[in-house]
């Protein structure tokens, strides 16, 4: 395994600087924002998709400081009910699956999108309850325009052989294993999982226990966010963790994001890479920093400090006492 982080948050500096930096801290990899939510001030797919020369500066960058590129980072809504922010989405989403395929990046983050709840919304509608059955029918909406959507996004992807790994994250419509699934079953294998436990944590779900189940579901994943997060009881058993308040109103929120062993004490993420060494995954755990009561500085070396603890790097060795 490796430890990487995705540079958004450092995105007002240049590459060079980032990479030094993270060369310098440690880390082994790198994933970079293409465009959509994540800044594509690091790369531009559309700029680099036209020039041989600057996708081989671009990769001689990241290589010349011992990193490697884990994944290329869309993350958007496609599916979005206003046609001009799904086609702009969707092509930046294209030719970021298209850059990867060129610098022999097998994996491209993201989300599944969020349609509105009927034709002729103006917004995304997450439906979190079965009832009154609207939003049931809106759910059956909303699932018919994604499976329609990434099935053809999905024979894109084989063509290329790229995979699309969603982030599970509440406000879309892939938000837990479940629903992953059932679009993977749906739509084709490219569709697999950037596994962020962070949003899993809120939800009462238990990363370990859902690595698991999503291994006995096919090699679905194969990207990591090291990222975590905490529910403040005292809020969330009074109003429950479906929590609008703004991200900075920390003291108010059911629960908020942290960096990584603030949220959760070293035991806890040595047992997510324990369980995701037995499903066989080996890729790169990639610290997202989003800890709103820490700088990005030490938000990001404190992570690092705790997975140096807890990611297991070389392979085991012969069970000579079995």
């Amino acid at each position: 395994m490796k430890i990487g982080a995705l540079s958004a948050a450092w995105a007002g500096q240049p590459l060079e600087e980032v990479l030094d930096f993270f060369a310098g801290a440690g880390l082994q990899a790198i994933e970079i924002g293409t465009g959509n939510f994540p800044p594509d001030s690091h790369c531009n797919p559309f700029v680099l998709n036209k020039d041989a020369a600057k996708r081989k500066a671009f990769m001689k960058a990241i290589t010349s400081r011992g990193l490697v590129l884990s994944a290329l980072s869309c993350h958007g809504n496609p599916l979005h009910p206003s046609p001009t922010i799904a086609r702009k989405h969707h092509r930046v989403f294209r030719a970021t699956v298209t850059l990867a395929a060129e610098l022999g990046v097998t994996e491209v983050n993201g989300f599944s999108g969020l349609p509105g709840g009927a034709p002729g919304d103006k917004v995304p509608n997450w439906v979190v309850a079965p009832w009154p059955d609207d939003h049931l029918r809106a759910l059956e909406y909303q699932w018919g325009l994604a499976i329609e959507y990434w099935s053809r996004q999905n024979a894109f992807l084989d063509k290329l052989g790229v995979n699309m790994c969603f982030e599970m994250h509440p406000n879309f419509l892939v938000y837990n294993p479940e629903t992953l699934i059932k679009l993977r079953k749906a739509c084709g294998d490219r569709m697999c999982a950037n596994f962020d436990p962070s949003h899993l944590f809120w939800q009462g779900i238990d990363p370990s226990a859902a690595i698991r189940w999503l291994s006995q579901h096919g090699d679905v994943i194969k990207h990591m966010h090291a990222k975590d997060s905490l529910v403040y009881e005292w809020n969330s058993k009074v109003n429950g963790v479906l929590d609008t308040k703004h991200y900075g109103d920390e003291i108010n929120r059911a629960w908020i994001f942290r960096t990584v062993g603030y949220g959760h004490d070293a035991g806890v993420w040595k047992d997510m890479v324990s369980t995701l060494r037995m499903v066989g995954y080996d890729g790169t755990l990639s610290i997202e920093h989003e800890d709103s009561l820490m700088s990005n500085e030490e938000g990001f070396l404190k992570a690092i400090a705790l997975l140096k603890e807890a990611v297991i790097f070389q392979p085991p060795t012969a069970m000579s006492w079995a």
